[in-house]
């Protein structure tokens, strides 16, 4: 029986030097590589990112783990190869305005923004004003320019320094990666699939309505957060934000609003896909769908949060994902004083289609909307779960999956790069 369910997509942060150039007056924005060129649209708006020569080796995001976890939150994907399919442009951005709560609802989450993003974001304004130089951010991963991220450095880690709760640590870094990487997106990913304004796919993505009794929690490290590999950004698209919830590890407000839902419902309704062998997992099989949720309406469904079956889905690499899992395991309990949290394993991992641009690091290892195919067909097994047609939604997004894969592989295509990488797995595993 395999018991692989997770994605985890991050990577280091690499020096690839490329050269722009800006044409003028109406002409339309040609993006030149070493490998390809992007268009842009004819008569930018004046907001429209700037793209220029200067490129860092350096990510100015990545500064500083919390000490609260074994493993480092900045560590590399070994399964991904590069973060951007392609040479990425950078992007200039001036800070000057705020995020506002459309522009944050709108890159996946129907959550408030978060105080501690919020606040990074107004001390990025502070020392703009502070060095009276414009804040040039390079890439969705947020890394600065120039001698402003000397300066923005120091003042960063002189300010985690001074943190002596690791629980304020890991909110600190949470923050300031969310935050730089917002910025940085700004005018250059779409804010709904997350891939390059020239490369958005979603025109052709099909929504489809998931069953309201259950929900899907995605637990994303936040270097997962806005990746265009990213495939558990596919089920709130494919499903929409009721029924796939994002929660950012170590943001505030989302794990709160999480671990509500979770008391709410009873660790009975509380499942975690994660393969956890010091845990006792168990089979899709071996659940009791409680017969009050298999008999209530889909409107009762949509109103009582009581009566959602809730699957978590530990979304990033398979190193932070640990860090990640024993966060989970240490609030369940908390939560349900001293009870486990309840971890599935499914009947078998199929490769999808995504291994083919990204293979994992063996054969028993998935993305994370490969496993959510996995347990809905898994679901649709169960007799009381059999009339609510879950192959159906399963399908929807396993069609998802490959809009995501042929946007990455044109993109790849379009700058020389192969759309097949090197297999990272053996056969006898």
């Amino acid at each position: 029986m395999a018991a692989a369910f997770c994605l985890f997509t991050c990577s280091a942060a690499s020096f690839r030097p490329f050269l722009h150039d800006i044409s003028t007056h109406s002409r339309p924005i040609l993006t030149y590589t070493h490998f390809g060129m992007e268009s842009y649209p004819q008569n930018p708006s004046q907001d429209f990112p700037v793209r220029y020569f200067k490129a860092s080796a350096f990510s100015n995001a990545d500064g500083g783990s919390p000490a609260s976890v074994s493993t480092p939150l900045g560590a590399d994907d070994c399964s991904s190869g590069n973060e951007d399919e392609g040479i990425e442009p950078a992007t200039s951005f001036v800070i000057g305005n705020d995020i506002t709560l459309e522009e944050w609802q709108a890159w996946g989450t129907s959550s408030q923004i978060p105080a501690m993003v919020k606040k990074t974001i107004d001390d990025l304004n502070l020392l703009e004003r502070e060095l009276e130089i414009k804040l040039n951010f390079c890439t969705p991963r947020g890394k600065l320019q120039g001698q402003e991220r000397i300066e923005e450095d120091k003042k960063h880690r002189a300010t985690y320094k001074d943190l002596l709760d690791s629980e304020q640590k890991l909110q600190f870094f949470t923050a300031r990666q969310v935050a730089c990487r917002l910025l940085g997106s700004r005018g250059y990913l779409c804010q709904n699939c997350w891939l390059p304004l020239p490369d958005c796919m979603c025109s052709n993505l099909i929504q489809h309505s998931l069953w309201p009794g259950i929900r899907f929690w995605l637990y994303m490290h936040p270097k997962d957060f806005l990746r265009k590999n990213n495939t558990g950004k596919l089920l709130w698209q494919v499903f929409g934000k009721e029924a796939a919830c994002l929660c950012i590890f170590g943001i505030q407000e989302h794990e709160e609003t999480m671990w509500n839902a979770f008391k709410l419902a009873g660790r009975d309704k509380v499942w975690c896909l994660y393969p956890d062998t010091n845990s006792n997992v168990h089979c899709v099989e071996e659940l009791s769908i409680p017969k009050h949720v298999v008999s209530s309406s889909d409107e009762s469904l949509m109103m009582d949060d009581r009566l959602s079956l809730n699957f978590i889905l530990v979304d990033g690499t398979w190193r932070n994902s640990r860090a990640m899992f024993c966060r989970l395991k240490e609030h369940a309990h908390a939560v349900w004083g001293g009870e486990s949290l309840p971890c599935l394993a499914l009947s078998h991992s199929n490769l999808t289609v995504m291994h083919r641009l990204r293979p994992q690091p063996s054969l028993d290892r998935t993305c994370t909307a490969g496993a959510a195919v996995q347990l809905l067909y898994d679901l649709c097994l169960l007799e009381e779960l059999e009339p609510e047609c879950l192959d159906q939604s399963a399908k929807a997004l396993e069609n998802s999956l490959d809009l995501l894969l042929n946007a990455l592989s044109g993109r790849r295509q379009r700058f020389g790069k192969p759309i097949v990488r090197a297999q990272r797995w053996k056969e006898n595993v």
